[in-house]
Parts: C-alpha cells; sequence; structure tokens
C-alpha cells in the first residue's frame, strides 16, 4: 500500500515543508525501541536547541530519533521540534517538567501513557475523508450531475422519471442494507440485451484474459443474462465472495475525491439506471450496462481489485490537485488501459469494454498508443464525449501497480493510510508508535508465510 516507504519522516508527516536535521538510529531501529514523541518549540536563537537537549542527556533520557520544521503553530517561535525518546530509561516525566523551562511544548504524553501525537496537530489542514465504511453515507449523495441538466438531456418525460426513481434508491440507501430489487421495464431489458449481445461478440478478440474468464463465470452462474438486467445484490454478493469488493448504488455521478474514497474500503458506487432506449450503443454518463459490463468482471480478479483499492487508497487526504493526478490515472487505466498478453493488445479498460464503438477502434492502427507512466499520463485530456486522444499500455496488470505504488508515494500528505479487511476501517499512520503496532501485527503474518516456505521445501 501507501505504507511503503522506509523513512516516515516528521517533515514528511507535516506536508514535506522542513528539513531532517539529524538522526541517530533507522527507521528499524525506532520502531524497535518502546519510543515516545515529543513536539517542542523554539525561537531562532543561537543555542536554543542546545540548551534543549541537554535536558534530555543530563535526565539520562536518550534521544534516537530528532526532526526540525518550521512552526505551524502562531506565537513566537520560529521552530518545532520532533523527538523520540526512549521510553525505557523511566525519566520523561521529570524531564518534561524540566524542559518546560527552556521551551514551550506542544505535545507530550500524559501520567497514564495515552497517546502522545494528538490528531489534530497531524490531521488540522488536510480534507476530510472516511475513515470507516459507514463513512462513506457521509460522501456517496454529493452527486454531480442531476436536476436541470437531466431534464435539458432527457426531453422524454417517462424516462426522466424513471431517472428519478433510481436517483430515490440511490439517495435512500445507507451502508449494511439489502440493496433494493429493481423490476425493469421491457424497454430497458431490451436495451441491456442489444448492448449485451453487440459487445459479447466483441469480447474474444478484444478483452483481456482475466475479463475473459470471469465474465464466463458471470454468465454461468446465471448473473449475467442477455434477457435480464443483473440486479446489484446479486452482484455485489458475487464480488464479495472472490475479491472482497462490494456495490453500493449511487443516484449519479460522484467527484473523483468521493469515488475514489469508496475504491479505498473495496466498495464501488454503482448507478442503477439504462441508458435511453433511443440510442443504445452510446452512453456520455456512467449507467448499468458501463459499469456491470465494464467494471465488474475484472473487480472479480485479485490483481485488478488490490490495484483499484490502492488508487482509492492513495487519493485519502490527498490535495484537490494530486487526486486529481490519480484520478486521471485512473481514467487511463481502470477506465481506457489496455495490456499486453501472449503478444497481443488486450483491454482492460471498463469504458472500452462498455463501448462497441471505442472499443474496435482502441486496436486499430487508428489509435494512438503509449506506455503507460504516470508522470506522463496525468498530462493527458481525458475526453468525455468523444474517442480518447491516445490510451496507455502496460504490460500486465502487475506493472501498472508497481507504477502507480511509486507515483503514489510522490502525493504530499501528511501522513500514510492502511486499510484494515477485519474492521473495514482505514488507519492513520501519523507516528513512529503505530507504525510499530502495525509491525507486530505483520509478524505474524510472516511467520505463517515463513512456515509455509519451511514445510515447501522439507
Amino acid at each position: 500500500m501507501l505504507t511503503a516507504k522506509k523513512d516516515m519522516t516528521f517533515s514528511n508527516r507535516y506536508n514535506n515543508r522542513n528539513l531532517v536535521i539529524s538522526r541517530r538510529d533507522s527507521f528499524n531501529d525506532c520502531v524497535s525501541h518502546s519510543t515516545t514523541p515529543v513536539i517542542f518549540s523554539l525561537k531562532n536563537e543561537v543555542g536554543g536547541l542546545a540548551r534543549a537537549l541537554k535536558v534530555f542527556k543530563e535526565n539520562n533520557v536518550n534521544v534516537v530519533h530528532i526532526e526540525s520544521r518550521k512552526a505551524l503553530h502562531r506565537g513566537d517561535s520560529e521552530y518545532e521540534i520532533y523527538v523520540d525518546c526512549d521510553s525505557t530509561d523511566g525519566h520523561i516525566h521529570e524531564l518534561m517538567a524540566l524542559l518546560k523551562n527552556h521551551v514551550d511544548i506542544i505535545n507530550m504524553p500524559d501520567m497514564d501513557g495515552a497517546e502522545s501525537v494528538a490528531p489534530e496537530v497531524i490531521l488540522s489542514e488536510i480534507p476530510w475523508f472516511p475513515h470507516t465504511i459507514s463513512d462513506l453515507d457521509k460522501c456517496a449523495n454529493r452527486v454531480l450531475h442531476l436536476g436541470a441538466e437531466l431534464d435539458a438531456d432527457y426531453p422524454d418525460p417517462e424516462y426522466r422519471q424513471r431517472r428519478k426513481y433510481f436517483t430515490e434508491l440511490g439517495y435512500e440507501y445507507r451502508h449494511g442494507q439489502p440493496m433494493k430489487r429493481v423490476e425493469y421495464s421491457e424497454s430497458e431489458t431490451k436495451t441491456w440485451g442489444t448492448v449485451f449481445t453487440e459487445l459479447s461478440r466483441l469480447y474474444p478478440t478484444h478483452a483481456c484474459r482475466e475479463y475473459l474468464e470471469n465474465f464466463k463465470v458471470l454468465v454461468e452462474e446465471g448473473i449475467y443474462r442477455k434477457d435480464s438486467i443483473p440486479q446489484l445484490q446479486d452482484v455485489s454478493e458475487f464480488l464479495k465472495a472472490r475479491t472482497g469488493f462490494q456495490l453500493r448504488p449511487v443516484a449519479g455521478y460522484l467527484s473523483p475525491r468521493d469515488f475514489l474514497a469508496g475504491l479505498a474500503f473495496r466498495v464501488f458506487h454503482c448507478t442503477q439506471y439504462i441508458r435511453h432506449s433511443s440510442d443504445p450503443l452510446y452512453t456520455k454518463e456512467p449507467d448499468c450496462c458501463h459499469e456491470l459490463l465494464g467494471h465488474v468482471p475484472l473487480l472479480a480478479d485479485k490483481s485488478f481489485a488490490q490495484f483499484s483499492q490502492e488508487i482509492g487508497l492513495a487519493s485519502l487526504g490527498a490535495s484537490d490537485e494530486e487526486v486529481q493526478k490519480l484520478a486521471t490515472c485512473y481514467f487511463f487505466t481502470v477506465e481506457f488501459g489496455l495490456c499486453k498478453q501472449n503478444g497481443k493488445i488486450r483491454v482492460y479498460g471498463a469504458g472500452l469494454l462498455s463501448s462497441i464503438g471505442e472499443l474496435k477502434h482502441a486496436l486499430t492502427d487508428k489509435a494512438i498508443i503509449k506506455s503507460f507512466n504516470p508522470i506522463e499520463t496525468i498530462k493527458e485530456e481525458c475526453m468525455i464525449t468523444t474517442y480518447q486522444n491516445c490510451y496507455f499500455l502496460s504490460d500486465s496488470f502487475e506493472e501498472a501497480k508497481e507504477k502507480m505504488r511509486e507515483f503514489a508515494c510522490t502525493i504530499k500528505r501528511p501522513f500514510a493510510v492502511r486499510y484494515n479487511p477485519y474492521t473495514h476501517s482505514v488507519e492513520v499512520l501519523s507516528n513512529v508508535r503505530r507504525i510499530a503496532d502495525v509491525v507486530n501485527e505483520l509478524k505474524g503474518d510472516l511467520s505463517v508465510l515463513s512456515s509455509a516456505l519451511e514445510k515447501l521445501q522439507s
């Protein structure tokens, strides 16, 4: 995930604005200690830091990590110092009393050993993001395109009324509820059948192997049929059993931030309405044909599901600018991505796999194809109502995933995050102690893997 950096520095935790001045131990050494973080502020005066550190020395408290930044808090202080102390020395509280005579302490442990780095110090200047899967209820209804726009696009009053029904289904849904089963009209089912039939003819020669394998299973299990639009509840249960992904009904088009946030929890916001019957082979907005035929088969693939979740995790708490970069990468991979298989170019992007015309176009000599590189990809314009100007090719999902991991490490955030699949929550890794807790949790998994390798080799 995004926690794969070896050095979680103070400057990284605070928007990369500062300089690490010194450190005595490596990160791995730090997490092996029982450490206590302390943050204090200093005026820009000669000898100020030396006098403060002398207090640590005189009280026999070992400093295992020290970093600085320009002061974020108002007042006379110009610098803030982050210090990790070896708390096994047993002189921490005496040290705090003496240290107050020389510096202004911003944050310190209480007498009961409670969490020493307060969340408001770290999280005060970042956008809100969901921390639990139920928090998605707070952002899933921030739909961008509805109302007057819908009336202008669809003069058919019967269709507008139908769309209003699906909008209400999305607005009413809350996490944990079963999704309501929809009785689709004869016209809607016919539109689905037309799209399903035409795309099914193209998939064997255009879609990637992973897509074909899962699409076949969906058909064999009777979830996908040309004469019946799949129910979201059935599809969601299918996905959850295979990769842990689940669907959530949504009223319309979400912002990149809100949509990507869902992916972080392996939740895919899915529309239930279908395109207008007058033009079954085209839609300028995501409908259930796009979601179910384009996205779902690959969300049933473990590697692709992980790839999608990692993009979502990278977006949490990032700036608007950084989220837009991730959204562009998502657009040209998950929506319009190409990959190589058996020496041939195949499609894995949902936008292509749900568009008959563009699916054909993307694998012709007329299409401009470039190698996927996030740094270059984010410069490309995302085309919504026309074919893309170009498409991006990866050798495999794994290659695209590794490039996205590297790119995610360049995103400036004051913390890293980790998804906890047991609690369906996102853990904010904002200090050494929290990272050490994760390391301890992982030791059990590593022990199991080590034991398995030994058994295979014996």
